[in-house]
């Protein structure tokens, strides 16, 4: 692959992960390049786009470098602008449908592969563990959990005795990240048949005030759930406003998730507009 194409270096996509619908699902920005620009590029570029998360993708020899950006921080790993990104390269034929894609992530090696129309990415699970629940957690989240767990990077786990514990859930977003839950995944057990669990992110450590989709809560999402479910293979909704699907598996220390994406636009960065 050859990224020293001057039309391909400066474009910018735009694909909504987690969903066959556009407007719908994790909006994320992806960026293809020759070389990685400087963080502060990275970071005023994400700023710009006001995404969740924007991606930069750069080929290397049998992989490819991948760094994330919310509009405040760069992030270690992240789900949806993974599947974004794995989306663009197959639709652009950068990549072959048959071929795996290697992403080299701050922390981690993610692998993806095309599966019919989903998209299927393999990442590390997460380690979880059971913590009391902060005793400010109702006056600001609006119900009182059952459990809490907290994981890597800071997530901090609340399940809710009911689906509309979750629903009706009204984070008073200023008050998160004081009381240590500015990271937060607020879930429950679903009882309708279409899905076994539902969720709801709210990031108010990195801008984000609820986060429509979000592919790495799954992997701690993923071993909680099959340890209280039983089982390894599930199927997770976010109830966010735009709501997405995931299809999740737990293998061993690894979690699968699988999910759909669809291209919204396509722009070019202005010819001034300097990479660097």
């Amino acid at each position: 692959m050859n990224t020293k194409n001057t039309s391909l270096n400066r474009k910018i996509y735009q694909v909504d992960a987690f969903t066959d619908k556009a407007f719908k699902g994790n909006p994320a920005a992806v960026l293809i390049l020759d070389q990685m620009p400087s963080a502060s590029f990275m970071q005023n570029l994400a700023m710009e786009m006001n995404l969740s998360e924007t991606a930069f993708v750069v080929p290397q020899v049998d992989t490819f470098r991948i760094r994330y950006f919310t509009p405040k921080a760069e992030i270690p790993v992240a789900g949806h602008p993974t599947l974004a990104s794995a989306h663009i390269l197959f639709e652009l034929g950068l990549v072959a449908t048959d071929q795996e894609i290697v992403f080299e992530a701050n922390v981690a090696t993610l692998t993806v592969k095309k599966e019919g129309d989903f998209i299927a990415m393999n990442l590390p699970a997460f380690p979880i563990e059971k913590i009391e629940i902060v005793p400010e957690f109702e006056s600001a989240v609006g119900f009182q959990p059952v459990e809490m767990y907290q994981s890597s990077y800071n997530w901090k786990i609340a399940i809710a005795e009911s689906v509309e514990s979750v629903v009706n859930a009204k984070p008073q977003f200023s008050k998160l990240s004081g009381y240590g839950i500015g990271h937060l995944i607020v879930t429950a057990k679903s009882n309708s048949g279409d899905e076994d669990f539902v969720v709801r992110c709210f990031v108010t450590d990195l801008g984000i005030d609820e986060d429509p989709v979000t592919g790495s809560a799954h992997c701690a999402l993923t071993p909680l759930w099959a340890s209280k479910l039983n089982k390894l293979e599930m199927k997770s909704k976010q109830i966010s406003q735009r709501t997405g699907d995931l299809l999740v598996k737990l293998i061993h220390d690894r979690v699968e998730i699988k999910g759909k994406a669809v291209t919204v636009f396509e722009a070019d960065l202005n010819q001034n507009v300097e990479l660097r």
